[in-house]
């Protein structure tokens, strides 16, 4: 005979049978994921071995002074990080990467939320955001080097100017695009500007607000080499072009694979980052 909870809730034997489906749901659920995840890590191993293969095989026909294969690229690699020269040369950049990619989130996020939530303000600046960013910031990067000399104050500036825009941007369409009935319901149960802010604004535009730092992070290291590549000082560009204007292919295309790397492990924080903070958006679903 099944008991009856005398709250008045479902029979025992129901609840016991009903938490065992939801068990076996998990673990099919698990599995599956497990399993594509494996599946893709195949897909992409397979991928980057026809790549290299090919590589090396047009590689190999080529004058070395114009191109190079993996494997002297990977000698290259080697012989530059037992000697230190790849990371003297980096770190530099990593270093103005960091502080500006910093500031270009902080002042992107709480200038682009200002603009959207209130009008005056919007319609005072957005104009101004608008014309410098149909600027090609390559063409202010002279004058800023002219401002700020060839140190890293004038890296940082340049570095800020390219991820700044992407950030205020998609900051401002992501609080634009909440739905205005969130906020009537918000304020029909008397929620103060702050509250609203915190549990329906911010929350509605984390999906934009995370799109804006994955292109705010691909212009940043656009920015970053660029603002090597002029100063010629220091940094990673200024590796780029001693390397290419002494025909070392090699070690050029070792600083080459290098930011690439560099962006794909940034790109891999990120998704770690928003399925941390914003688990319900889109690019956090798991596959």
């Amino acid at each position: 005979m099944t008991t009856v909870d005398q709250t008045g809730g479902l029979p025992e034997a129901v609840e016991r049978e009903l938490s065992h489906d939801r068990a076996r749901a998990e673990r099919a659920a698990a599995g599956r994921r497990l399993r594509w995840a494996i599946v893709n890590l195949g897909i992409r191993l397979v991928s980057l071995a026809i790549s290299l293969l090919l590589w090396e095989i047009v590689g190999s026909g080529i004058d070395p002074v114009l191109f190079t294969t993996p494997t002297a690229v990977a000698r290259a690699a080697v012989e530059m990080i037992g000697s230190g020269e790849l990371w003297t040369y980096l770190r530099p950049s990593l270093e103005v990467l960091a502080i500006g990619f910093a500031l270009a989130v902080v002042f992107g996020i709480g200038i682009g939320l200002l603009l959207a939530r209130f009008w005056v303000l919007d319609v005072a600046l957005t104009v101004y955001i608008t014309f410098l960013y149909s600027i090609p910031s390559v063409a202010l990067v002279p004058l800023i080097v002219l401002w700020a000399g060839f140190d890293t104050t004038a890296k940082v500036i340049i570095l800020f100017l390219f991820a700044f825009f992407p950030m205020v941007i998609n900051t401002y369409q992501g609080v634009k695009s909440v739905d205005p009935k969130l906020l009537e319901v918000g304020r029909a149960f008397r929620c103060s500007e702050g509250q609203l802010w915190w549990n329906i604004v911010l929350p509605a535009s984390l999906p934009f607000i995370v799109t804006g730092l994955r292109l705010a992070l691909g212009r940043g290291l656009i920015g970053m080499v660029l603002a090597d590549l002029y100063t010629a000082i220091s940094g990673i560009g200024y590796l780029i072009v001693r390397t290419a204007s002494t025909y070392q292919i090699d070690k050029m295309f070792v600083t080459i694979v290098t930011l690439g790397l560099i962006g794909v492990a940034l790109t891999a924080g990120l998704r770690v980052l928003e399925v941390q903070v914003a688990p319900w958006t889109a690019g956090a679903k798991r596959d």
